[in-house]
């Protein structure tokens, strides 16, 4: 009896695992065929070299303090000196707090990505889960976000799918791109 048991629950397995339909995207690649996302990149590199400037330059000031400094530091009385070192370390102290500013983990940079890219994302992702819904995918995985697959067929691969959901034009397939 158990193994009849057994069988059926085999069988019935077998069967289920066989109903379901897996497939695979390349955000990478999708993302890359997107002229918004290009734009999205272009911003995120000017506005970084923007704040790259900003923040080098108040550290060229701290450095230019400190030289200075330097030549004077003998010839200044003791009171001179700490105000010197004190504005020297408020100003090292500011350059990084600017920095941080920019280009933290909350900093100017991330909200940009976050205001710029996130919008785009968003999109991939709801045509990604129209094609899922409408062909009846199980999952879609996605190669690029480095997640684990031994083997995937490219035939499986729906980016171009995701890219014409989109209303975007792809030249060549998917299979072809590597």
């Amino acid at each position: 009896m158990k193994r009849i048991v057994f069988l059926i629950g085999l069988v019935l397995c077998t069967y289920i695992a066989n109903a379901q339909k897996f497939a695979c995207v390349d955000s990478e690649y999708i993302l890359s065929n997107m002229p918004e996302y290009k734009q999205a990149q272009k911003e995120l590199e000017e506005a970084s070299l923007q704040w790259q400037k900003e923040v080098e330059n108040k550290l060229a000031e701290v450095d230019k303090m400190y030289k200075q400094y330097q030549a004077e530091a003998l010839l200044l009385p003791a009171d001179l000196k700490t105000k010197k070192e004190n504005e020297i370390v408020a100003a090292e102290k500011a350059a990084k707090n600017l920095q941080k500013q920019r280009f933290g983990n909350d900093g100017d940079l991330a909200k940009k990505r976050s205001e710029l890219v996130k919008p785009i994302q968003d999109k991939v992702y709801n045509a990604i889960e129209k094609l899922a819904q409408e062909k009846n995918y199980s999952a879609v995985f996605d190669k690029a976000s480095g997640a684990t697959l031994l083997y995937i067929d490219d035939k499986s691969d729906i980016s171009d799918l995701v890219l014409g959901e989109l209303g975007y034009k792809v030249s060549g397939s998917s299979s072809k791109r590597r």
